[in-house]
C-alpha cells in the first residue's frame, strides 16, 4: 500500500515527478479548468502497475456491471484510496471510511442518479464521489477550484441536495418522494434519505419522520448507525438505538400475509394503517420493545451490520420495492478499515495530514499559537471555577468548541445536547431564566439554524445567555455550507443584543470576562484557527480586565494622517500587515463591538479622514461596514468584507484574496484613496 500510495501521492498532488514513468504533466491542459493537471496521465500508469477495480469504475453503471462477489474488493480498494488520499489532502476521514460499504451496496441496487440518494451531512459521501465520476478530481477536493468535501447539486447530477448542516434529509428526500408521486412516469422512482444516529436526533429529522407517516410515498429512510456525531453521541435516542433489534425473518411473515390478505380483498390501503398499528403492537408484545419508528407507522427492519456490503445489498433487494415509508437500521464502524481511527474516531473524525503507513499524525508545532477555541476552553474553565453559576453549552460540538474542557473539569455544569442547536439556545435560556449563566458555544453557520431561538427564547426576556461564536467568518476548505459570514448580520438586528470580537487572544479573554458580568445577551465571534499571538496566560485569568462595553481602540494615530481603517475582528491583523507595507500615513482603529458601536470614538473619526475604510470577516451587506455608514454622516466610506455572492472552498488566505480583504487587497485600497485624496 505505501508504494501505491507514493503513486497515488505524485500523481494527484501535482509532481514533477523524480520516477521513470512520467515527463512534465503541465502540458495536460485539458485538466487545468479544476487544477488537476495530469492525472489522468498517471493514473493510467497506476492501472497497469496496480490495477483495481475502483480504476475501471468511472459511473455506478460500471459497478452495477461487476458480480456481487466483487463488492467486498471495491470497498477495500476505496478504502485504501481514501487513507493515501486524505493523508496527505486532509478531509474528514472517519465517517467517510464507515460509509463506504453502505454507499457501494445503494449504488449497486438502484439506479443512479434517476434513483436519488440524499446525504444527511456530507462527511460521509467520499466514496459516493468517486464512484461518481470524481475519483480523478478527488485530489483537488476541498481546495480553491476544486471539487467540494461535501455533496453539491451544482458539482454532480448525483449529488441530488447540498448536505452540509445536520437532520435535513429526510424532509428533503420526502419532498422529492412526493414529487415523484404527483408526477406521471416517475411514480417508481426510488428516493433514499442516508442520515445517521446523531442526525436523526434533531428536531428536524423528527420532523421530516412524522410527516413521512402522515402523506403517501415510497421514503426509504437508511440509518447509519455507529453510535458517533464527531464526539460520542448522547441522550436517550441514541441508547435506545444502541438497544434495538428486530427480526428479518418477522418482517417477510408480516410483508407475505399482508400480501395475501390484501390480494384477496381482505384488506383495502383504508385499513392498512390500522393493521400496521396492531401487527406493531403484537410485536411489541411479543419481544418486549417498543420500536419508535413503527411507532410511527414506518416500517423497520434492522439492525443489520452496515459493514458487510453483500449483507446490505441483499437487504435492500429485499425492500427497495416495498411501498410505504421504510427505515432500514444499519450499525457501522466509524473509521472502518484503518485500526487507528477505529480506536480513536472521534481524533480521526478530521485528522489532518498523517502518515498512511502507521497512522501517525502531523505534530502541531510546539512554538505554535494556541487555536482560538483553547483559549475559549481554558478562559471557560477559570471563569467558572471562580462562578458557580456559569453552565456550558454544546450542540455535539465538545472538542471542536473546547467545551471538553469545561466537560472534564466541571461535568455537572457543562451540557453536550447532541446536534439540537435550538434546543441548546432556548435550554440555556431555561437555565438563565433561573439564575444561571449560560455559554453557549457553536459554529456560526451551525447557531443559524436557532435564530428563533434565539429571539424569542433569549433576547425578548433580556436574559443572560453568552454566545461564544466560534469558526465566524471565512473557515477554509469546508466551504460553502460552513462559513460563518452571516452572523453579525442576523445577530445586529436584535434589540438589547450586544455583539463584539476580538483581534487577538488576550481580547478574547477580556470580552468573556466582560460577558459573564453583563446582564443581558451577548455575542462573541471568533474565527477558526490559530491566535495571532499567544495570550498571556490561557489558563490563568488573573490579570484580565473587562473589555468596557461599546468601547473600541486607537491602534495608530498619526498626525496628518487622512485616511482610517476601521477593523473589527481578528481581520484586523490584515490591516495592520497592510499598514506596515506603506509609506503614507493611515490610521487604525480596532472598533471591538458591532453593537453597540462606539459612537464616541466613531463622531471623532468622521470628523477628522477624508477616506474611511471598514474591513470585517463577514458578509459585506448588513454587517459592521453597514452599521458604520448608516450612523456616519460621511461622504465617503469603502466596506471591505465578503461580497454578495456565495463563496466556495480553498483555504482561508486563498479566500480572502478572492474576496479582496487579505493584506495585499487593503494595501491597494489604501494606495488608491492615498491617491485620489492626495489630488485635490
Amino acid at each position: 500500500m505505501a508504494t501505491r500510495g507514493r503513486y497515488l501521492s505524485n500523481a494527484l498532488m501535482g509532481c514533477a515527478c523524480s520516477g521513470a514513468f512520467c515527463t512534465r504533466w503541465d502540458k495536460f491542459e485539458k485538466y487545468t479548468r479544476c487544477g488537476i493537471l495530469g492525472v489522468h496521465h498517471h493514473l493510467s500508469i497506476m492501472e497497469k502497475i496496480h490495477p483495481t477495480l475502483l480504476t475501471a469504475i468511472k459511473s455506478p453503471e460500471d459497478l452495477r456491471r461487476l458480480p456481487e462477489e466483487k463488492l467486498p474488493e471495491v470497498c477495500e480498494d476505496i478504502r485504501r484510496y481514501l487513507i493515501d488520499r486524505l493523508a496527505e489532502n486532509p478531509g474528514h476521514f472517519a465517517s467517510s471510511m464507515g460509509a463506504v460499504d453502505i454507499i457501494v451496496a445503494l449504488h449497486y441496487v438502484f439506479n443512479t442518479p434517476n434513483d436519488r440518494i440524499v446525504f444527511d451531512v456530507g462527511h460521509q459521501a467520499y466514496a459516493h464521489k468517486l464512484l461518481t465520476g470524481r475519483m480523478e478530481a478527488f485530489a483537488t477536493q476541498r481546495t480553491l477550484n476544486g471539487i467540494s468535501g461535501f455533496p453539491s447539486p451544482l458539482e454532480s447530477p448525483y449529488d441530488t441536495f447540498i448536505a452540509g448542516h445536520a437532520s435535513n434529509s429526510i424532509s428533503a428526500a420526502l419532498g422529492m418522494a412526493i414529487a415523484d408521486k404527483l408526477t406521471p412516469g416517475n411514480e417508481d422512482r426510488k428516493t433514499i434519505a442516508l442520515i445517521g444516529d446523531a442526525s436523526i436526533s434533531g428536531g428536524l429529522a423528527f420532523e421530516g419522520l412524522n410527516n413521512a407517516a402522515n402523506n403517501p410515498n415510497d421514503l426509504l429512510i437508511i440509518l447509519n448507525d455507529n453510535e458517533m456525531s464527531i464526539d460520542n453521541n448522547v441522550g436517550a435516542l441514541h441508547r435506545y438505538l444502541s438497544e434495538l433489534s428486530t427480526s428479518m425473518g418477522y418482517n417477510k411473515l408480516r410483508k407475505k400475509i399482508y400480501d395475501t390478505f390484501r390480494s384477496h380483498g381482505y384488506i383495502g390501503e383504508d385499513g392498512k394503517g390500522r393493521i400496521l398499528r396492531f401487527n406493531n403492537s403484537v410485536k411489541a408484545l411479543i419481544s418486549k420493545q417498543q420500536n419508535i419508528f413503527e411507532g410511527l407507522n414506518i416500517r423497520y427492519f434492522g439492525p443489520f451490520d452496515g459493514n458487510d456490503v453483500n449483507k446490505v445489498v441483499k437487504v435492500l433487494n429485499e425492500i427497495k420495492d416495498m411501498k410505504g415509508p421504510r427505515i432500514l437500521h444499519l450499525h457501522t464502524v466509524k473509521g472502518k478499515g484503518f485500526p487507528k481511527a477505529e480506536e480513536d474516531p472521534t481524533t480521526w473524525h478530521a485528522p489532518g495530514k498523517f502518515n498512511p503507513d502507521n497512522g501517525e499524525r502531523h505534530p502541531k508545532p510546539e512554538d505554535a499559537p494556541p487555536l482560538w477555541q483553547e483559549v475559549f476552553g481554558h478562559t471557560l474553565v477559570d471563569l467558572a471555577g471562580e462562578n458557580d453559576k456559569i453552565v456550558g453549552i454544546t450542540a455535539a460540538m465538545p472538542s471542536g468548541t473546547s467545551m471538553g474542557l469545561m466537560l472534564k473539569a466541571y461535568p455537572e455544569r457543562t451540557f453536550d445536547v447532541g446536534i439540537s442547536e435550538g434546543h441548546a439556545v432556548t435550554f440555556a435560556g431555561g437555565l438563565a431564566a433561573a439564575g444561571k449563566h449560560p455559554i453557549v458555544a457553536i459554529y456560526s453557520s451551525f447557531l443559524q439554524r436557532a435564530y428563533d431561538n434565539i429571539i424569542h427564547d433569549v433576547a425578548i426576556q433580556g436574559l443572560p445567555v453568552t454566545f461564544c461564536i466560534d469558526r465566524a467568518g471565512l473557515v477554509g476548505e469546508d466551504g460553502v455550507t460552513h462559513h460563518g459570514l452571516f452572523d453579525m448580520v442576523y445577530l445586529r438586528c436584535i434589540p438589547g443584543m450586544a455583539i463584539a470580537s476580538p483581534m487577538d487572544a488576550p481580547a478574547l479573554q477580556s470580552l468573556m470576562l466582560t460577558a459573564v458580568n453583563h446582564n443581558g445577551p451577548m455575542a462573541i465571534r471568533y474565527p477558526r484557527g490559530k491566535t495571532p499571538a499567544a495570550p498571556p496566560a490561557t489558563t490563568d485569568i488573573s490579570n484580565v480586565t473587562p473589555q468596557p462595553i461599546g468601547k473600541g481602540r486607537i491602534l495608530t494615530q498619526t498626525p496628518g494622517a487622512r485616511i482610517a481603517v476601521l477593523t473589527i475582528g481578528e481581520i484586523g491583523n490584515e490591516a495592520a500587515k497592510a499598514l506596515k507595507e506603506i509609506d503614507f500615513p493611515v490610521d487604525h482603529y480596532d472598533m471591538i463591538w458591532l453593537k453597540p458601536l462606539d459612537e464616541e470614538l466613531l463622531q471623532e473619526i468622521n470628523r477628522r479622514y477624508d477616506v474611511i475604510i471598514t474591513v470585517e470577516d463577514g458578509v459585506r451587506e448588513g454587517g459592521f461596514g453597514t452599521a458604520v455608514a448608516q450612523f456616519m454622516d460621511h461622504p465617503r466610506v469603502i466596506q471591505l468584507g465578503v461580497p454578495d455572492r456565495w463563496i466556495t472552498q480553498g483555504s482561508v488566505a486563498e479566500l480572502r484574496k478572492l474576496c479582496g480583504m487579505d493584506s495585499a487587497s487593503i494595501k491597494a485600497e489604501l494606495a488608491k484613496a492615498y491617491q485620489e485624496i492626495s489630488k485635490d
